[in-house]
């Protein structure tokens, strides 16, 4: 009797343990990254769409790596981490090994961890389960709906372009390299609802407009 309540004692404390460091982690999040294309809420629609997409597929991925890596994975896209012609899959890779070792997250699921960052872009090729399935949750994240809020937020006098050009110029980009950089099956099936909204959404802009007279 006495070791059975050991036992779950350590089984209680272990995931007392887990839940701190996951506590840190999202609250790091929520209060750093601000940025209206890759702030807090992209990282929450990655991670949960990354769970739904393995869901579909009946693929079991390690919530641990694929919870750190989803919260995590731009960090260095933020000028306090980034470094200067370091790409910032890269570098957040670097820079979030660090950050965990403090928040005592599992040691030997961090090179878990910071591959699956490192190869979370659609211009990138993810190996692990965790790591493809954050890779075709970031990829989406570009196209449809969300992904014309996001190029469109990427525009003003402060930002890289003034002009509504470079955002459908983008879109257009994203529309040609992007799908066929989806993986798994359930991200290569949600492909045809997203591409489809953001080819209707440049032909209405297209035809109300004069931006995209030189796509």
């Amino acid at each position: 009797m006495k070791a059975a309540t050991i036992c779950a004692f350590c089984a209680l404390s272990s995931h007392a343990s887990a839940a701190e460091w996951r506590d840190k982690v999202h609250s790091f999040a929520l209060e750093n990254f601000k940025h209206p294309a890759w702030g807090f809420s992209h990282c929450q629609r990655d991670y949960d769409l990354a769970r739904e997409l393995a869901r579909e597929d009946h693929v079991v991925l390690d919530d641990d790596i694929l919870f750190a890596a989803s919260f995590l994975h731009d960090i260095a896209a933020f000028p306090k981490w980034s470094a200067p012609k370091v790409d910032h899959s890269d570098r957040g890779g670097e820079v979030t090994v660090s950050l965990l070792q403090e928040m005592d997250f599992p040691k030997e699921k961090l090179p878990a961890v910071r591959a699956a960052i490192e190869t979370h872009m659609y211009y990138r090729k993810p190996m692990a389960p965790e790591a493809l399935y954050l890779h075709d949750a970031d990829a989406l994240d570009w196209l449809g709906a969300i992904g014309i809020v996001r190029a469109f937020a990427l525009i003003g006098p402060t930002k890289g372009s003034a002009e509504t050009i470079a955002a459908a110029e983008d879109l257009s980009k994203k529309l040609h390299d992007v799908p066929p950089q989806v993986f798994s099956k359930a991200g290569k099936a949600r492909l045809p609802a997203v591409i489809g909204e953001t080819e209707t959404f440049l032909q209405n802009l297209k035809s109300q407009t004069l931006v995209l007279k030189t796509l």
